[in-house]
């Protein structure tokens, strides 16, 4: 038995020995193995040091399973490897394989690393290490030891060290990795290994930021319809459509019900007149007007024009959506003349979009001969999303709205929307197709039906048709690619996800000339007193609370850190901590606000802060007395001591930041020289948009060379700042249309998508995200001579990232040449494969989102019932769990549900136990496991595909192996059961 046992294990061991290779650390193994011989271990750290650890994982492996082999050698082996951190090899002998996705991904982690080892040596090793550590991605035993060879050799040999140890994680350590990466300020190297390069806006969304829901790049406007609950009148289906003889008639507008103030804004809304525009067409002048484009704008139609999915990709301003509509009316006329129907879903990605699609493009040139309607979260609708889809031609929504109503069909809670009900689907801002966005659900609909309908052809049955797509984008970017090849990868990879067969695109230089670009760079203030006293506040606070900080103060880093903190202080009820970390929150943004605004702003909201928290502790109920804690005592009177002293300096201008100088030169110098004078300044937080507004209108010296400004921002209630309502964001834009504002100050909510007439001046103030960013917020310099700017702020480095946003921008256009110049058999081929991928991908997600729901419940919420007759077999309480492996069920009610077959085949020997024969159900004889004899214990083992499983009631989908069960089981009691044997047995020999 002992030798069979072994021979197993030897195989086993030979087997994965490429892998165990890869994945053990021989220093470390070496010191938790004792059964090789003091001299061959010395063998084997020699050749660790000469040769490397991979030939000396080989010499170690040779050493194992070297005979004799010692009792218990292989139980020893595998312990050494958990011990000493080397867990995925430990698995691999185990026979606790990974799916074959999860290893192929971490196969591809793992090179991904060793590729860009030449970059990821410049990280900061020593901040890297600790958090590795902290999350447990390095042991204590690694991570002394990267420290070392920081310290002795140098951060580039420390840094070497750590990712050399850090490959051979169990997988799942790359995404941490990442994340670290982000959060110890590697930007960079964070968007290299795949980070999302709007990091900084997601960072944004903590509380005490306030970044623009509607600017993310993967999420909806918080305002949109991501929730049923959020428009009632959506889902009334009670009420009977009112239609009309004519295609458009406004008595049948189901905006009816929007308030006066909406109404007024959308009428005074003027069309914008992008290139190849007909002025006529565009201001809803004769019914049959004609679309008129520019030679660039017929090329790239054609292709759509035949029915091919296709994305155009043109310059913000170079008329995208005026080609969508000659598109989609060409479209409806070829199928009209067919004798057919069609059905056009144009998708936005931000609410204020649709209106804007619907009156200043869509409706003008299509409403004397098809139906047109708008749906967003800010309407007030009568009927239902699916009459609309049934009752228009032409239908302009939100993406979430859409998607809703696909799952609502695919559910089947209601009748809904399915993609064969439409015919053509329009993608504005396409370059969001990508990972979570809401486009990449819809699309991933698609592409799933698509090869279906492959398989239903070799089936010679009918398959679903499909809409055709076309996607819109001034830029798709280059997903934070350093090389062509990765840049050409990600465009491809978006291709795909739409479905393209090509992508079409005019660079904005053949046809318009693009704005002079300079960078204003700033100098550090030779005083700071109001930010020392800040300071000098903050870390009374810290010693105050006993936090040690982990960044400078009024960084980004130091701001996540202060919100874990309070965070971490509420799970565990520490209020002394919770209370300070919240009032460092708001100093950090004083911080910030003095770097980028007047000291006058950050003091007034430094102000208002403990203004409205002594109003919270005072109240005129004499009965209701409000305690005050130590704490927050103490935090009162440190600002109230301080107080006098910040304000007093805040009237000192000698003191203000050099990067306001430098705005108020550039914006004087462009009104001064220029006739009429008309630009945005874009600038990273809602706060500091209205701030910096308010500023602008008390400047005198603006007032007398005619400057009139205000703010945009966004929608969403995310911050705590109160947000802007559509009608208000479209009362702001229209009043900029006319010229009764010539300066509009805003958050990236205006960077994408929105009709913002012609610029001749861009700023960006302290704000730069990614190259598709800042090619969106160069297209708002549509006027001759415009110009673009770049002012640099304090710890906000864009500057930099200005010149490797340049970078990129140069990199995508050369990739999309180099794909344009793609055979079309070859790039066909590199489309189906990414889009195989991305199916597989989204199969894992799901998978995993699935297990991430049953996790946490209790074994009590599960219940099993035969697959093959649905009787009742057991609950999960009566499941225990063997050797991390076998779940077993040793209750005397389950063994009368059962009965025993024999095993005819040879018995299967593992380790400590065998198989000794199956368990079938009594009642249909369904197979439900084998009986395992464990240490002399018999032990009824479940197969869990051989079940219908229900957990809380509701009935997942079929397991195919434990590991997709992840509930929690006890482990099996060996020494109480067998106990209850020998007494039982006692009580028998007694009789």
């Amino acid at each position: 038995m002992a030798a069979d046992n072994d021979e197993t294990c030897e195989l086993l061991i030979e087997y994965f020995t490429p892998r165990l290779r890869e994945y053990i650390a021989v220093e470390r193994v070496l010191d938790h193995i004792h059964f090789i011989e003091a001299e061959q271990k010395e063998q084997i750290a020699q050749k660790l040091r000469a040769e490397g650890n991979n030939l000396a994982a080989d010499l170690l492996i040779s050493a194992v399973i070297k005979k004799p082999h010692t009792p218990g050698w292989f139980r020893a082996f595998v312990d050494a490897l958990r011990h000493s951190g080397c867990e995925y090899a430990a698995d691999y002998i185990q026979v606790k394989l990974p799916e074959p996705e999860v290893e192929a991904e971490n196969d591809y982690c793992v090179r991904l690393v060793e590729i860009l080892s030449p970059s990821l040596v410049d990280i900061n090793t020593n901040d890297v290490c600790l958090l590795c550590f902290s999350e447990g991605l390095l042991t204590q035993n690694d991570s002394e030891i990267i420290t070392a060879e920081t310290n002795n050799r140098g951060n580039m040999n420390g840094a070497r060290e750590l990712l050399k140890r850090i490959v051979r994680g169990r997988p799942g350590w790359f995404s941490q990795f990442v994340e670290i990466l982000r959060k110890t300020e590697h930007q960079f190297l964070y968007q290299l290994t795949g980070g999302s390069p709007d990091s900084d806006k997601q960072d944004e969304k903590q509380p005490s930021q306030t970044d623009e829901p509607m600017e993310s790049e993967t999420t909806e406007d918080p305002q949109d319809e991501s929730t049923d609950e959020k428009r009632p009148s959506l889902t009334d289906e009670s009420m009977e459509i009112e239609t009309a003889e004519d295609p458009q008639d406004e008595s049948t507008d189901l905006y009816k019900e929007a308030s006066t103030e909406s109404r007024q804004s959308r009428q005074s809304l003027e069309p914008s007149q992008p290139d190849g525009a007909n002025p006529e067409a565009a201001s809803g002048g004769p019914e049959k007007a004609d679309i008129s484009l520019r030679d660039y704008q017929v090329d790239v139609a054609k292709p759509a024009l035949e029915g091919e999915n296709i994305i155009i990709c043109l310059p913000t301003g170079s008329g995208k959506t005026r080609v969508a509509v000659y598109i989609t009316k060409k479209h409806l006329d070829g199928r009209r003349a067919e004798g057919q129907s069609g059905k056009v879903v144009v998708l936005v990605n931000k609410v204020p979009l649709v209106e804007q699609h619907y009156s200043t493009e869509f409706l003008p040139f299509l409403k004397h001969a098809y139906k047109v309607e708008r749906v967003s979260g800010d309407c007030q609708l009568k009927i239902s999303f699916t009459e609309i889809v049934k009752h228009n031609d032409v239908i302009i929504c939100t993406a979430q709205i859409l998607e809703n109503f696909l799952e609502r069909a695919c559910s089947g809670e209601d009748e809904g929307v399915k993609l064969s009900d439409l015919t053509l689907i329009i993608i504005d801002e396409c370059h969001h197709t990508q990972k979570e966005g809401v486009y990449n659900h819809i699309m991933m609909r698609y592409l799933k039906q698509k090869h279906k309908n492959k398989r239903l052809k070799k089936e010679q049955k009918e398959p679903v048709p499909l809409p055709q797509i076309l996607g819109l984008t001034a830029s798709p970017g280059v997903g934070g690619a350093t090389k062509t090849e990765k840049a050409v990868d990600h465009i491809l990879q978006i291709c795909a996800n739409l479905d393209a067969s090509n992508i079409m695109t005019r660079r904005l230089r053949e046809h318009k000339k693009e704005p002079r670009k300079t960078t204003v760079t700033v100098e550090d203030r030779k005083m700071d007193p109001f930010g020392d006293v800040i300071k000098k506040i903050m870390n009374a606070i810290h010693n105050h609370a006993q936090l040690i900080p982990t960044s400078d103060l009024g960084s980004q880093n130091y701001e996540q850190w202060v919100v874990q903190t309070e965070r971490k202080a509420a799970k565990e009820e520490d209020q002394k901590v919770r209370v300070c970390a919240e009032h460092l929150r708001q100093y950090n943004e004083g911080l910030n606000l003095s770097n980028t605004i007047r000291m006058c702003d950050a003091f007034n909201f430094l102000n208002k802060f403990y203004m409205e928290e002594l109003k919270k502790k005072t109240t005129t109920d004499q009965e209701q007395i409000i305690k005050i804690t130590e704490s927050e005592r103490f935090l009162f009177n440190l600002f109230k001591d301080n107080k006098q002293e910040l304000q007093k300096l805040t009237e000192n201008p000698a003191y203000e930041n050099d990067s306001l100088s430098k705005l108020r030169t550039k914006i004087l110098q462009e009104f001064s020289t220029r006739t009429e004078a008309r630009g945005i300044v874009f600038i990273k937080t809602r706060r500091s948009a209205i701030a910096l507004s308010q500023w602008v209108q008390e400047n005198t010296k603006f007032a007398d060379i005619g400057v009139k400004a205000s703010h945009v921002i966004g929608g969403g209630d995310q911050s705590v700042v109160k947000p802007m309502t559509s009608a208000e964001q479209k009362d702001v834009l229209t009043k900029f249309h006319n010229g009764d504002i010539n300066l509009l100050i805003a958050t990236t909510v205006a960077e994408e998508g929105l009709d913002i007439p012609a610029c001749n001046f861009v700023i960006r103030y302290g704000v730069a995200t990614n190259e598709i960013a800042m090619i969106q917020a160069e297209g708002r310099g549509r006027a001759e001579d415009s110009s673009y700017t770049v002012v640099e702020v304090k710890n906000s480095g864009v500057a930099e990232k200005e010149f490797v946003n340049e970078y990129r921008k140069d990199m995508m256009y050369k990739a999309i040449d180099k794909i344009r110049t793609l055979k079309q058999e070859d790039y066909d081929k590199k489309i189906t494969e990414f889009q195989y991928q991305a199916i597989m991908e989204e199969k894992v997600r799901n998978k995993k989102k699935k297990q991430e729901v049953i996790k946490n419940e209790s074994p009590s919420k599960v219940k099993f019932r035969c697959r093959g007759c649905a009787t009742h077999v057991c609950t999960g309480d009566d499941i225990q769990i063997i050797e991390d492996m076998h779940r077993v069920n040793v209750t005397a009610q389950f063994s009368k549900r059962f009965i025993r077959r024999e095993n005819t085949s040879r018995k299967e020997q593992l380790l400590d136990y065998e198989v000794n024969g199956f368990i079938a159900c009594k009642d249909c004889g369904q197979k439900w496991g084998s009986i395992m004899s464990y240490r002399g214990v018999e032990c009824p083992c479940l197969d869990v595909k051989n079940f219908v499983v229900t957990v809380s009631d509701k009935t997942i989908s079929k397991f195919t192996k434990w590991s997709e069960l992840p509930v929690k089981f006890p482990a099996f009691d060996y020494a109480e059961h067998a106990r209850q044997m020998v007494e039982s047995s006692d009580d028998d020999e007694t009789e």
